[in-house]
C-alpha cells in the first residue's frame, strides 16, 4: 500500500509540474512537440551556435542598448542569460539621432575557448568584442573598421587558422570575404567580392566536408527565401541551391538565421520570419544532408525547395526540460535591471536607480519634448500577439512639467501616463495623429495597464488606484513596426520645462498567449 501511495504521489506531482509550466499558442506544447515561432517576439536576424550541450543565441537590436545573449538546453525554451554591450559610446546615441541605426544582423561563434561576436552599424562600422563566459564579462566593443554602409558580418576561422570575416554592404548586397588576423582584430585586405544576388545579405558562413558553405538571405524582408552557396574554395566559385521558400505556407519571408546541430546527429535551422507591428520572430526547422547539400523544412508543393513548418516533433535531446520563453516580469526587488530591459538610445546612469526607493525602479526626468528624445526610456519587446502589462506608479515625486508613465512605442508613440502641471496631477492618454485626453486625480499610486492584441489591432489603455477596478482611457489603437524593429512597451519619465523630477515604478507584470 505503500508504495502505492508513493506511486501515486509521484504521477501528481510530475502532473502538478507540469501544469504549472503554462504553454500557448507557440513554442513548446509539454507533449514533444513545438509550434513556430518557437520566440513570437522580435528575435530579429538570429544566430545562433551550439557549445557542448547548449545552444547560445543573439539578434540584432537597432538603437536599443543593449545586445541580449539567450541559452537553451533543448533548442526551443529559451532564457536571456547577459547582455553583451549595454551602449555605443558615439554622440549620435546620446542624442536619438540613431532610430534604426545601431546593432544590424550580427554573429556569434566559438573559437579558441572564446565567445566571439561580429556585428556592423550602419554609421559607424565593424564591431568585435568576446568574452570566456557567455554570461559575460565581454570585452569593450572594438571597433575593427571604421566604415560606413557594412551590414551582416561573420566571422570564420579555417582548419588551418586563418580568419576570415564576410559581409554585405547597405542595399544588401554583393557578399565580400576579407582574411583577418587569427585573433580576430584586424582586417589584413580590402576583400574579394565572391557573390551578387537579389538583396543577398546576413551570410553565415560554414564548413563541412571540405566544403564552404555561404548561407545567405536573398529577396528582401518579408518576400525572401533562404539561399545556399558551396564551393571548395571559400573565395568561390560558388554553386548555389535555393533551400528554402514560403511556398504554399503563410510563413512569409523565412530566411536569415543559423545553420546549427545537435550532439545526436541532428541538424536545425533558426530563421525569423516578418511579423507586421510584433517585429521579426524566431522559428525553427529541420533540415538534413543530401548529397552536401542541406535540406531544410518539408517540400509540400514538390519543387525541390524546402517549405517551413507550422509544428514539428522537438529536437532530440535527452533531458527534461522547462517551458519557458526569455524573460519579461519584473518587481525591481534586485540590484540589478533584468536583462530583458533595453534603453531607447544611451541611458543616462545617473538618471535611474533601483536603490533611491527600495523595491522600486526610480526614472529621474531630464528635459525633452516628447518621448522619442526622452533620455532613460526603458523598453522590452512585445512577446506573443496578445497581452496584458501592468505597472503600479509612484507619483510622489513629480514636478510640473513632468509626465511619466506606459507606452507602445516604435516609430509611432501610444502613451498613458500622470503629468504634472503647477503642481497638480492629471492622467492622460496621448497618441498618434495628436489624440489627446486628460483629468485630474488625486491619487499617488496609480496602476496602469496595457492590453495587446496585434491579431485585431485593438490596443487600449487602462488605469486604476487600486489595482482591481480598471477603467479605459483613450482610444483603440493600431501598434506598427518601425525603425528595423517591432512595437515595444516602454517606462518613461522627462520633463518638457526643465530637469527634474522623477516617477518610481513598483512592478512590471506581463501575462500573454505563450509559455511562461
Amino acid at each position: 500500500m505503500k508504495y502505492h501511495l508513493i506511486s501515486l504521489y509521484f504521477i501528481v506531482l510530475i502532473s502538478t509540474l507540469t501544469y504549472c509550466q503554462k504553454r500557448g499558442s507557440w513554442g513548446d506544447q509539454g507533449n514533444g512537440t513545438y509550434i513556430n515561432p518557437i520566440i513570437n517576439a522580435d528575435y530579429s536576424d538570429p544566430d545562433v551556435i551550439r557549445v557542448g550541450n547548449k545552444y547560445y543565441m543573439i539578434c540584432s537590436e537597432f538603437h536599443y542598448m543593449g545586445m541580449t545573449i539567450q541559452e537553451s538546453e533543448d533548442m526551443v525554451n529559451w532564457k536571456i542569460i547577459g547582455q553583451i554591450y549595454n551602449r555605443l559610446d558615439f554622440p549620435a546615441y546620446d542624442a536619438f539621432k540613431r532610430y534604426a541605426g545601431g546593432s544590424w544582423a550580427p554573429a556569434i561563434r566559438f573559437h579558441d575557448n572564446k565567445f566571439w561576436v561580429y556585428f556592423c552599424t550602419i554609421n559607424e562600422g565593424l564591431f568585435m568584442t568576446s568574452a570566456n563566459n557567455p554570461e559575460g564579462p565581454w570585452s569593450p566593443l572594438l571597433l575593427v573598421k571604421n566604415i560606413e554602409k557594412w551590414e551582416d558580418p561573420c566571422p570564420f576561422w579555417d582548419d588551418d587558422g586563418q580568419a576570415y570575416l564576410g559581409h554585405s554592404v547597405h542595399g544588401a548586397g554583393p557578399i565580400i570575404i576579407h582574411k583577418m588576423s587569427a585573433d580576430g582584430t584586424k582586417l589584413l585586405d580590402e576583400g574579394k567580392t565572391v557573390y551578387t544576388g537579389p538583396v543577398a545579405e546576413g551570410t553565415k558562413i560554414y564548413k563541412r566536408n571540405n566544403y564552404y558553405y555561404l548561407s545567405i538571405p536573398e529577396g528582401g524582408v518579408s518576400e525572401g527565401w533562404q539561399t545556399i552557396l558551396r564551393s571548395k574554395n571559400i573565395y568561390g566559385p560558388y554553386e548555389k541551391r535555393v533551400v528554402l521558400e514560403k511556398g504554399s505556407t503563410p510563413i512569409n519571408g523565412p530566411h536569415q538565421g543559423a545553420i546549427v546541430d545537435n550532439p545526436n546527429g541532428e541538424w536545425w535551422f533558426y530563421h525569423f520570419q516578418s511579423a507586421g507591428a510584433l517585429g521579426r520572430v524566431l522559428h525553427l526547422q529541420p533540415m538534413f544532408w543530401h548529397d552536401d547539400w542541406p535540406v531544410i523544412g518539408i517540400d509540400i508543393d514538390r519543387n525541390g525547395i524546402g517549405e517551413p513548418v507550422s509544428v514539428w516533433k522537438k529536437p532530440n535531446i535527452k533531458g527534461n526540460f522547462p517551458i519557458i520563453a526569455p524573460q519579461s516580469d519584473d518587481e525591481f526587488n534586485t540590484p540589478h535591471l533584468g536583462f530583458q530591459w533595453q534603453w531607447n538610445h544611451n541611458p543616462i546612469n545617473s538618471n535611474w536607480s533601483l536603490k533611491d526607493k527600495k523595491g522600486y525602479l526610480v526614472l529621474k526626468a531630464k528635459k525633452a519634448s516628447n518621448i522619442m528624445e526622452a533620455h532613460n526610456t526603458l523598453t522590452q519587446k512585445v512577446m506573443g500577439n496578445t497581452g496584458e502589462v501592468t505597472v503600479q506608479m509612484d507619483v510622489s515625486n513629480m514636478i510640473s512639467g513632468q509626465k511619466a508613465g506606459l507606452s507602445s512605442m516604435s516609430k509611432i508613440y501610444n502613451s498613458v501616463g500622470v503629468k504634472n502641471h503647477k503642481g497638480k496631477l492629471y492622467l492622460f492618454f496621448e497618441g498618434k495623429d495628436k489624440k489627446y485626453e486628460e483629468f485630474m486625480i488625486s491619487n499617488k499610486t496609480i496602476y496602469l495597464k496595457l492590453k495587446l492584441d496585434f491579431i485585431q489591432q485593438k490596443n487600449h489603455f487602462f488605469y486604476s488606484t487600486d489595482n482591481k477596478n480598471f477603467k479605459a482611457i483613450g482610444p483603440d489603437f493600431n501598434a506598427e513596426f518601425g525603425y528595423w524593429k517591432g512595437s515595444r512597451v516602454a517606462l518613461f519619465s522627462y520633463n518638457e520645462l526643465n530637469d527634474g523630477g522623477s516617477a518610481a515604478f513598483n512592478f512590471f507584470h506581463y501575462n500573454y498567449d505563450g509559455p511562461k
